[in-house]
Parts: C-alpha cells; sequence; structure tokens
C-alpha cells in the first residue's frame, strides 16, 4: 500500500529473493539478514551470518530497539526459528540459538504446539503429494532427487507451490550426500531446492551457478526452462562441482 517511507527486507539473500512487489521501489532502506552469500543491497545492511535464523536476530534486534514480545510475537519469532532451523537440526546450530528459543518460551509461545505446526504436521493432500514424489525418485553417484509436477499437484489438489518439505525427507536418505527436488511452477519455471549433510559440500556453491543462493547444507533458486531440461543440467553441474572436484 502507498505512504509507507521506509522499506526493509528480511531473509533475503539478494534483492531477486524478495520477490516482484519490489519492482516499482527504488531502494531498500534496511536489509536483515543470516544468509552468508547476502549482497548487502540496502541502504542499511543487518547482516549475521553465524546466525541460525534472521528471526534470532530479530528477536534481539527488537528488545535492543525497546519493543515488548508479546506472546503473539514470540510465537512468529520462534515458528520461525523452527522452519529455519528444520526443528533445530541444521548444522548452524549453535548453544545461543536455543537459549534465545527458551527466552520466547518464557515470553509465551507454546513451543510444543508450534514445533508440531511447523515440523510434524501434514495435510492430508501435501502427504498425497510428496508420495507422488517419492515414487519417482532417482539416485546417482551420491545424489537422489525427485520430481514434483504440476499434474502431481492437480492430481493431490495441494495448495501450495512448494515441495511440502519433501526434500528434507530425501536429505535423511544414508546414501545420499545431497538431495534434490524439482518442482514444476510452470511450463518454463522450475524451483530447485538443494540440501546435503556434508560437512565438507557447499550446495550454495550450485544454486549460484543457476541464479539462487542459500547456505552451505541448504540452498534454492528458480531456474527457466522445461522441467526435464533443468533436471538434467542441475544434476549434471551439481555432480561436477560437487562430486569430481
Amino acid at each position: 500500500e502507498e505512504g509507507f517511507d521506509m522499506v526493509i527486507a528480511v531473509d533475503a539473500g539478494n534483492i531477486d529473493r524478495v520477490g516482484h512487489i519490489l519492482d516499482d521501489i527504488d531502494e531498500v532502506h534496511l536489509n536483515i539478514d543470516h544468509h552468508p552469500d547476502n549482497t548487502r543491497f540496502a541502504e542499511i545492511n543487518l547482516v549475521d551470518p553465524p546466525a541460525a535464523a534472521t528471526a534470532q536476530i530479530l528477536t534481539g534486534l527488537l528488545q535492543e530497539w525497546g519493543y515488548e514480545i508479546t506472546p503473539e510475537i514470540a510465537s512468529n519469532l520462534l515458528s520461525a526459528m523452527i522452519t529455519d532451523t528444520i526443528g533445530f537440526k541444521t548444522e548452524n546450530m549453535r548453544p545461543e540459538v536455543l537459549r534465545v528459543a527458551a527466552d520466547l518460551f518464557d515470553k509465551g509461545a507454546n513451543l510444543p504446539k508450534l514445533y508440531h505446526q511447523a515440523v510434524t504436521a501434514k495435510t492430508y493432500e501435501a502427504v498425497r503429494y510428496m508420495g507422488a514424489g517419492l515414487s519417482q525418485l532417482s539416485r546417482q553417484n551420491g545424489i537422489v532427487w525427485t520430481v514434483l509436477t504440476l499434474e502431481n499437484k492437480k492430481n493431490t489438489n495441494y495448495p501450495g507451490r512448494d515441495d511440502a518439505d519433501l526434500v528434507n525427507i530425501l536429505s535423511a536418505i544414508d546414501s545420499a550426500d545431497v538431495a534434490l527436488i524439482f518442482i514444476e511452477q510452470d511450463a518454463k519455471t522450475v524451483k530447485v531446492s538443494w540440501r546435503t549433510r556434508s560437512t565438507e559440500m557447499d550446495v550454495s556453491e550450485v544454486a549460484h551457478q543457476f541464479g539462487g543462493g542459500g547456505h552451505r547444507a541448504a540452498a534454492g533458486a528458480m531456474i527457466l526452462g522445461s522441467l526435464q531440461e533443468v533436471q538434467t543440467e542441475v544434476v549434471n553441474t551439481t555432480q561436477k562441482l560437487l562430486f569430481n572436484k
């Protein structure tokens, strides 16, 4: 809406990740983020790569700026921390992250309920959609991947444009160093997500090749092309950059 005098971007490594809402806006005034590959695209950049989640940064900033963290605000912040760390499981977890989570718990956020909603709970449609992806699973030289097509989405009545967190299931496969998922957005656009448990690999290095970004262990990109074209190119590039060094 019109009438604002400050533009704040949150949890975006580069300006393109914010989306088309910024197309008619000349300047971002404040950029709050934790991605190591953040391009510092704003006038003021509060970027803290060691933080496990941008919500962890926000929790400290809001209190420093004198805002009261109500139970509702605490719930939003804790939800964001849970989702960004996949339930406090990512490699960038540190003791201070749990201390911030405990502080938000003290301020009225219901940790068990929020954890269930963010990590455990799945709709019937989401589980059917995930099943469609699991039925198309492939493996090659340390990489596992699958696709989710527009037809899969239609047949399962899944309402989202994401993978229903299927990539996190693929990343649990013991024989895979890298998990990939390809989500068809339309006839010419594919959303790709990378995950790795290896401390020696950096999947954001591959995502950068396709205009995306993220973290060493988790990254993503929107890539132009057909599902088959993108799938072939991304698998080959991932193999080349991470396994054939």
